[in-house]
């Protein structure tokens, strides 16, 4: 499999020497190098990206779930063609901020005010941040999987095993008032957190990196309770699920209102964005006007609301508001899962499918999936042996992580994906 790859990617495979020699590990995030080396894409259009060699792929890694539209949508390439003409970066007020804010009012439930950040790590950040400025307390609860950006205090717990720290460079004291607690067991989160005094537990409704796991409703609504009982802010990271599963996001799926929302990805259209979302009462903890150092809680950054990024996102979200691009992406995840588990169950291959919505997964196991103990269980290297093949015959994953559907994929997209599957099957039984 390797040998058919290297021989249709010898241009990649120069290029990736050449960035060795001035980028660690060949790559600007280690999340997308792969063995032997990564492909280098050239343009992407719709639902497919073309490599320096030529070679297409059906993308269902869309630049790390972000593009709900697909790549290079005409209707945000025209506004952001224009906005462009108007400006690239103004560092000063202008209406773009105000008419973005006031979109994702309309489409996110919890959200009564919003502040800009320039990613999901920066917005993650910040909101823990104002979580413990709101509350008067330090500790953060985070779930075992759950994948919070690279911020200090949430950068643990992530991959088993789970004491292992997922980077060095962090201090014991950055990571000392945070607990973690296990996904889907509301049982033993609470007897772990009982006699804890929590500022905010901070979820994924479904894990991304954990493995496209969905939470079970009814965690998600003891987790609300949990936080209503300790007077602590319950904080959704709806950085891969915003806009995705709903035009409100899991929110509105689960209909189930967290404190604080945290918001990235579709939401630029395509360019860096971070968002954080709350009521009025939270979100104020932010306005030096009101609440003097240091008793409020700081938030900026040069580029905070930089007018392309907003452009972009505002054509998006304005797309996405009436819901029939999710409701149609929603119907099609439903077929892709259920396709997918019949065509390994004939042929008597053990795998579970997780996901919800546009978002998902395969495990190769018997068991049911459900959290990061059990996703880790299942056979990970047969995981990569299947995208590799899938990668060699032009349907792009990328290695282990999930996969999410857009509005450019097509009937014959989604054929070419699970008849590919079969290919693999038949082969590798």
């Amino acid at each position: 499999m390797s040998n058919r790859y290297i021989s249709k990617t010898s241009k990649s495979k120069q290029l990736h020497e050449r960035a060795k020699r001035v980028l660690p590990s060949g790559v600007s995030y280690f999340l997308r190098y792969f063995d032997p080396y990564p492909f280098y894409t050239a343009r992407a259009r719709g639902s497919k990206i073309v490599d320096v060699d030529g070679n297409e792929y059906i993308d269902f890694w869309l630049g790390h779930y972000a593009l709900i539209l697909g790549h290079s949508p005409p209707e945000v390439i025209k506004a952001v063609k224009q906005q462009i003409e108007n400006g690239t970066h103004y560092g000063t007020c202008h209406e773009l901020e105000i008419a973005l804010a006031e979109q994702i009012v309309k489409m996110v439930p919890s959200a009564k005010m919003v502040r800009f950040t320039n990613s999901g790590t920066e917005a993650t950040m910040y909101a823990i941040r104002l979580a413990r400025t709101y509350t008067k307390r330090e500790t953060i609860v985070k779930l075992e999987g759950g994948w919070h950006g690279g911020y200090d205090a949430l950068h643990i717990a992530v991959n088993p095993p789970l004491d292992v720290p997922e980077s060095s460079g962090i201090t014991e004291g950055a990571q000392k008032d945070t607990i973690v607690i296990p996904f889907n067991d509301i049982e033993e989160a609470r007897n772990k957190l009982k006699n804890e005094n929590i500022a905010a537990i901070i979820v994924e409704p479904v894990l991304g990196a954990g493995g496209g796991i969905p939470a079970d409703k009814e965690f998600l609504k003891g987790l609300t309770e949990f936080c209503l009982e300790k007077d602590a802010l319950l904080m959704f990271d709806e950085i891969i699920t915003g806009f995705r599963l709903a035009p409100g996001g899991a929110q509105q799926h689960y209909r189930i209102l967290p404190d604080i929302t945290i918001l990235g990805k579709i939401m630029g259209g395509g360019f860096t964005i971070g968002a954080i979302g709350s009521r009025r009462e939270v979100m104020e903890h932010m306005d030096p006007l009101l609440y003097e150092r240091p008793k409020f809680s700081f938030h900026g950054g040069t580029f905070c609301g930089n007018p392309v990024s907003l452009t972009a996102g505002l054509t998006t979200l304005k797309l996405l508001e009436d819901g029939h691009i999710s409701n149609r992406l929603n119907r099609l995840g439903d077929k892709v899962r259920n396709q997918l588990r019949d065509i390994f169950e004939k042929r008597n291959m053990d795998v579970h499918i997780t996901g919800v919505s546009s978002i998902f997964q395969t495990h190769f196991t018997r068991e049911e999936v459900k959290d990061i103990q059990s996703a880790f269980r299942a056979d990970r290297a047969k995981l990569t042996e299947y995208h590799m093949y899938l990668i060699n015959s032009g349907v792009f994953f990328l290695p282990k992580k999930i996969g999410v559907l857009c509005r450019a994929h097509t009937n014959e997209d989604i054929n070419k994906f699970l008849l590919e599957t079969e290919n693999y099957v038949k082969r590798a039984k």
